[in-house]
């Protein structure tokens, strides 16, 4: 790899740019492209398939054998609320890779004590959101039960390009929500994207089980789609 190139991915990863290095086996020349580009690339489908699924590999294509090398943005999973579901999440996610910002302005949820070892935000997600790049490495859920900080939230993720928003809630709550969010001047489809009631619906009982159904219904928006 020349010196130039690697300067470009390191750009890339500084700038949390999904790029890929693609090298021709029997040459040994490389070159870079960014998932914002693959659909100009002769390997489109090969890059797509990669950069969905984390997937470095050889490929062999009309021109010869390819080595592609995936190089993604570490996963970054956004709470909103300090809540018990929360505490069962983030295990999971952390052990599927992510990165986890929690974020609650009350100050008796969002404690060192309840939530060791994680980037955690004392303050209203308005406030807090606009500084953690909220990209399409970045999966999105409101869990207070609040409309004074989950809506606001809410705002912030629907104009951003996260990869999921999950909304806790009932049938009922999330109506309520929808027509608020309908009146602040959202379309039908930006509110398609939030998932409400949250996680798959496979009859969870408490905490565990929801965070289980949460975390299914996520990988499934990032490795298939919503």
């Amino acid at each position: 790899m020349t010196p130039a190139l690697l300067k470009e991915i390191i750009a890339a990863k500084q700038k949390r740019q999904a790029v890929a290095v693609i090298t021709d086996l029997a040459s040994g020349a490389q070159r870079m492209v960014a998932r914002a580009d693959i659909a100009e690339d002769p390997l489109q489908q090969i890059l797509e398939t990669g950069f969905r699924f984390d997937r470095s590999g050889v490929h062999s294509t009309v021109q010869g054998e390819v080595f592609v090398t995936i190089h993604n943005p570490a996963l970054h999973l956004v709470i909103i609320g300090a809540v018990l579901i929360a505490q069962s999440i983030i295990p999971m996610a952390e052990m599927a890779g992510y990165d986890v910002s929690v974020i609650d302005p009350r100050g008796a949820f969002a404690t060192d004590a309840r939530f060791p070892n994680v980037k955690l935000y004392a303050d209203w997600p308005q406030d807090v959101l606009p500084q953690l790049n909220l990209d399409h490495r970045t999966a999105f859920m409101a869990l207070t039960h609040d409309p004074k900080i989950d809506d606001p939230a809410l705002h912030v993720a629907l104009k951003s390009n996260v990869f999921y928003i999950g909304a806790l809630g009932s049938k009922k709550t999330q109506l309520s929500r929808r027509e608020r969010l309908l009146a602040d001047g959202f379309s039908e489809a930006e509110l398609a994207r939030i998932h409400g009631p949250i996680g798959m619906a496979i009859g969870a009982v408490g905490a565990a089980e929801i965070a289980f159904s949460i975390m299914a219904e996520m990988t499934h928006s990032l490795r298939v789609g919503s």
